[in-house]
C-alpha cells in the first residue's frame, strides 16, 4: 500500500478519535453539573430535615413537661378537694345527731361550719324535706347543687394534661418522620458520592438516576410534612 494512503488513513482515524474525546468530555461536564446540583439540593434538604427533627423533639419535651406539671397540680388539687369532701361529710354526720335529737343549738354550731360550696347543696337538700321524703337523696353531697371547685379543677387539669401528652406523642412521631427523611437523604448523598467513583458513564448515570428518584421522594415528603 502506498505510504501516502497510510498517512491519509492515519490522519482520518486521528480526526475521528479526536472528535470523540470532546464529546465524552462534554458529557462528563454535564454529569458533574448534575452531581453538583444534586449534592447542593440534598445538603439543603438534609439540613432542613435535621432542623425540623430538632424542633419537633423540642416541642415533644415541652409538651411532656406541660403534661407532667398539670398532672402534679391536678393531684394536689384532687388531694385537697378530697379532704374538703371528707370534711363536708364529717361535718354533716356531726350535724345529723343533734338535729334529730332536737338540739338546735348544737346543730346550729355544726351548720355554721359548713363550707359555702356545701351550704348551697345543703339548703337545696333541706328544701326537699329529706327526713320525711323517701325520694330525697341520702345527703347534700348527692345533690346536683353540690360542687367542689378543687375537684372540678383537678378534672379539668387532668384533661388538659392528657391533651398535652397526646400532642407530645404526635410531636415525637413528627420528629421520627423527619429523622427517617434525613436517613433517606443520606442515602442520596451516598449514591451521589459512589457515582463519582465510576468512569463508566452509564453506571454513573444510573446511580444518579436512582439518587434523583430518592431525592424527589424526600423533597415531596418534606413539603407534605407539617413544619415548625
Amino acid at each position: 500500500m502506498p505510504e501516502g494512503a497510510n498517512v491519509e488513513i492515519a490522519h482520518e482515524l486521528h480526526e475521528r478519535g479526536g472528535g470523540s474525546k470532546p464529546e465524552r468530555g462534554a458529557n462528563e461536564r454535564r454529569i458533574e453539573i448534575v452531581e453538583a446540583c444534586l449534592l447542593a439540593i440534598v445538603a439543603i434538604a438534609t439540613a432542613w430535615s435535621g432542623y425540623q427533627a430538632a424542633r419537633w423533639d423540642g416541642r415533644e419535651a415541652e409538651l411532656y413537661g406541660v403534661s407532667s406539671r398539670l398532672r402534679l397540680t391536678a393531684t394536689q388539687d384532687s388531694t385537697r378537694g378530697g379532704q374538703q369532701q371528707l370534711y363536708d361529710i364529717t361535718t354533716f354526720n356531726a350535724w345529723v345527731g343533734p338535729y334529730l335529737h332536737g338540739d338546735k343549738r348544737l346543730a346550729g354550731v355544726f351548720e355554721a361550719r359548713f363550707r359555702p360550696e356545701y351550704r348551697v347543696a345543703f339548703d337545696a337538700w333541706i328544701a326537699l324535706d329529706p327526713f320525711h321524703n323517701p325520694n330525697a337523696p341520702p345527703g347534700p353531697i348527692f345533690m346536683p347543687q353540690y360542687h367542689n371547685a378543687l375537684l372540678e379543677e383537678a378534672d379539668t387539669m387532668n384533661e388538659q394534661a392528657s391533651a398535652a401528652f397526646e400532642q407530645g406523642t404526635i410531636a415525637r412521631e413528627r420528629g421520627d418522620d423527619y429523622v427517617r427523611i434525613t436517613v433517606l437523604l443520606a442515602s442520596v448523598l451516598f449514591l451521589a458520592a459512589i457515582a463519582q467513583r465510576f468512569e463508566v458513564i452509564r453506571v454513573r448515570i444510573g446511580l444518579l438516576a436512582v439518587a434523583g428518584v430518592l431525592l424527589v421522594i424526600g423533597l415531596v415528603t418534606l413539603i407534605a410534612y407539617p413544619h415548625r
